[in-house]
């Protein structure tokens, strides 16, 4: 155990869907602790974020769609040749209809399960399995509380549309899937745990939506919506050796939403 059992310094941690709302502030605080991240999203997103931010001295920018797995190895074996094992790993990627329950059709649903599980299972996988080699690793994948309750329909009055049962589904998934693989690599020294976040509204919406925050605060015991920034704090303690004795947990950082 290091002096600081929180120090990140110069470890190398994998951040896909890092250029959200969570997953900014998440790749800022690994950045201010030093860690060496390598931040993937859809698109030219990392990169515009990497930019925009000016975190490029702890940052770099990688593009890739997770749900397309059969890119997801060559991704990794390039990335990994550059870049070495990473130490930690952490998947905020997920997909979702904005289609109502009735409306929904089948092939809607395999869709989401497959950007959410699938991909999820394969990129862990793909990451996990070097980490084994090296006999160290955290991963850290995202759940949420809505893979624990269902939604109230009260909170979602119109003009907004109740949380997707596709999302939940598959969230609930994502927790079954992180205690799995900390048993299967537990004894190759890798930790795997998930994060749940509660009512965590992005800037937008808490413009455009006032009452629906509102109502989202009534329902936490904080009486409060969370901040991107506390998110990240619990990945950070989840990657750094303060939480080395703790793998297959799914942490709620709600403000208590599941408690009641």
């Amino acid at each position: 155990m290091p002096q600081n059992p929180f120090d990140l310094h110069q470890r190398q941690i994998w951040v896909f869907g890092g250029a959200g709302y969570l997953g900014a502030a998440v790749i800022a605080q690994l950045a201010e602790m030093q860690a060496r991240v390598l931040c993937v999203d859809l698109a030219e997103r990392a990169a515009e974020m990497v930019t925009t931010t000016g975190l490029h001295a702890h940052v770099t920018a990688a593009s890739l769609n997770v749900a397309d797995t059969a890119a997801v190895e060559a991704f990794v074996q390039e990335q990994i040749a550059t870049h070495g094992v990473p130490h930690g790993l952490v998947v905020m990627t997920y997909a979702s209809t904005p289609k109502r329950f009735e409306d929904l059709t089948a092939k809607d649903f395999d869709m989401a399960n497959h950007g959410n599980l699938t991909a999820t299972f394969a990129l862990a996988r793909a990451v996990g399995q070097h980490m084994a080699e090296q006999g160290r690793g955290s991963i850290v994948l995202f759940s949420s509380m809505y893979g624990s309750v269902s939604p109230d329909p009260a909170v979602y009055a119109a003009p907004m549309n109740p949380n997707p049962i596709e999302y939940g589904v598959g969230k609930a998934g994502i927790q079954q899937m992180a205690r799995y693989l900390a048993v299967h690599w537990g004894r190759q020294g890798i930790r795997c745990n998930s994060i749940s976040p509660g009512p965590f509204p992005n800037p937008t919406i808490q413009f455009q939506q006032p009452e629906f925050v509102e109502r989202l605060a009534q329902k936490v015991p904080l009486g409060r919506v969370g901040v991107a920034s506390e998110i990240a704090g619990a990945v950070t303690f989840l990657l750094s050796d303060a939480s080395s004795f703790i793998t297959g947990q799914n942490l709620a950082v709600d403000g208590g939403w599941t408690a009641w």
